[in-house]
């Protein structure tokens, strides 16, 4: 067990390389479907992903323009000019015994990624992002003397972003992967489904106790953002302790063990010339054309910090702010935010769809077919009542939560509100003989207020609530308790 002491001898170094699959319904060099998600083994395949001989690969333009993409959500532009290579290496899930890759002319040079890390910003450079064909598949049967190879994701088109090493603590590693995450959502670059498969993150992590960066190991294929993070706690905790000893580092590639929440060793790792690479001389090098590069500009959408923005100058609490961030970047269809934006001109109305905001995101989320339109005319329809005085605060919860229920929604909202009773009664006299009525019945918490223990005016409000069902306005009550003891 390493002491608190001990740790801070250390500085960890870290740098993350993420591979995302791109959004293309096609692969990278085939006319084969992209999506293997349900796909039985094999069946998305055609000569070019077995590299059968003379089969030529021909790029997929999608992917040049979501590669684009992708450089303006990592804040810089595509390079003009870029080329394949050859990374040769010999595997069963790689059948032409090399992957078609880019060395050294991305399509991606540079960039950066700003976070927050416990309120301090943390600036992560970009050294490069390029394109590539994804290996297959190989799976090892437990117990069984022979290994299986689905070649359905060989020639799935990725993006490998390759961060430069200015992390260093655990907290930032999980931070930069899930704004990594967010951006090629954000961007349209990928559906980023962790589970599929769709990111997966490369971690390398070093410590010293000097300026002269450790030796590194890279743990391979991490698929959530909380095994980033714990894969860097142990790989740091790991390497000062061989260091403790007096041992060495060795430079290697690890797995991680979810269910352990350790890494192991892999095998040692590969230098650049190791994989012999070389110019592809089937594939014509990328030209970016300055018109182009301007176009795909346009239509980049607002990304994830604009609107941190835009919602901390509407007073929306930075927890909140990520959560729509995330379901916003989970469900765009529903496209909150511009909505928000929409309506930036009523602050009113802006704060208090924020405010409602964490009471949506679960029904969002396991609700059925409740489309933007719905629900674009519905909240306004719903923020009026409370507005008008006619639905409380948590009534209005209630009302919401009924509406994601329902198979088709009404269209005058209030109607529904008045066949669930919860509409408030806002008449005077009504409320009147209601207060009447619980200050005779609770003669001592009446008692109380008129000597000044005001904490008692919660109380008979309560009661006053409990006497209408609910329906009776709480402020008009507590304003009409307070005139009829002051007398």
């Amino acid at each position: 067990m390493i002491s608190a002491e001990t740790l801070k001898k250390y500085r960890a170094t870290i740098g993350i390389e993420c591979h995302v699959q791109l959004k293309t319904r096609t692969k990278l060099f085939a006319a084969v479907g992209n999506d293997a998600r349900e796909a039985p083994p094999n069946t998305l395949v055609s000569h070019i992903c077995f590299g059968l001989p003379g089969a030529l690969p021909v790029l997929n333009e999608e992917a040049v323009h979501l590669a684009t993409r992708a450089a303006f959500a990592l804040g810089t532009e595509p390079e003009h000019f870029s080329k394949f290579d050859r990374k040769h290496y010999f595997y069963p899930d790689l059948p032409k015994g090399y992957q078609i890759s880019q060395y050294d002319e991305p399509v991606i040079a540079g960039g950066e990624v700003s976070v927050t890390v416990d309120g301090a910003p943390v600036k992560v450079g970009i050294t490069r992002a390029h394109l590539e064909e994804d290996a297959g598949k190989s799976t090892h049967p437990a117990g069984a003397d022979y290994s299986l190879v689905d070649l359905n994701r060989a020639g799935t088109p990725l993006l490998e972003i390759v961060s430069e090493p200015d992390m260093h603590s655990a907290a930032e590693a999980k931070v930069y992967a899930r704004e990594l995450y967010l951006l090629m959502r954000y961007a349209g670059v990928s559906d980023a489904d962790l589970y599929y498969g769709n990111m997966r993150f490369d971690v390398n992590v070093s410590v010293s106790k000097t300026d002269v960066l450790g030796t590194r190991s890279e743990t391979k294929n991490l698929n959530s953002f909380r095994a980033v993070e714990k894969a860097v706690e142990y790989e740091i905790k790991r390497q000062i302790e061989l260091l403790e000893k007096g041992q060495r580092v060795i430079q290697e590639t690890r797995g991680w063990d979810d269910a352990k929440q350790k890494t192991f060793s892999q095998r040692s790792k590969e230098d650049a010339e190791d994989y012999r690479y070389m110019p592809d001389p089937d594939i014509p090098p990328i030209v970016i054309e300055k018109d182009y590069i301007k176009t795909v500009k346009a239509e980049m959408p607002v990304m994830p910090d604009e609107w941190r923005k835009r919602l901390a100058g509407l007073g929306v609490e930075p927890k909140t702010i990520e959560l729509m961030i995330d379901l916003q970047a989970g469900q765009p269809e529903y496209e909150y935010l511009e909505f928000i934006e929409a309506n930036l001109a009523d602050q009113d109305f802006a704060k208090w769809i924020t405010n409602t905001f964490v009471n949506i995101i679960e029904p969002l989320r396991t609700g059925g077919d409740f489309t933007r339109h719905e629900w674009a005319d519905t909240l306004p329809q719903i923020y009026r009542l409370v507005k008008d005085g006619k639905l409380s605060s948590s009534r209005a919860k209630d009302l919401l939560g009924d509406v994601f229920k329902l198979a088709a929604v009404p269209k005058i909202i209030e109607e529904l509100a008045e066949a669930k009773g919860y509409v408030q009664v806002s008449d005077e006299d009504t409320i009147t003989q209601i207060v009447e009525e619980v200050i005779k019945a609770n003669p001592q918490a009446a008692a109380d207020v008129k000597s000044g223990e005001l904490k008692a005016i919660g109380f008979l409000v309560g009661q006053v609530m409990k006497a209408s069902k609910g329906q009776a306005n709480p402020s008009m009550a507590q304003k009409l308790i307070k005139k009829q003891l002051d007398h």
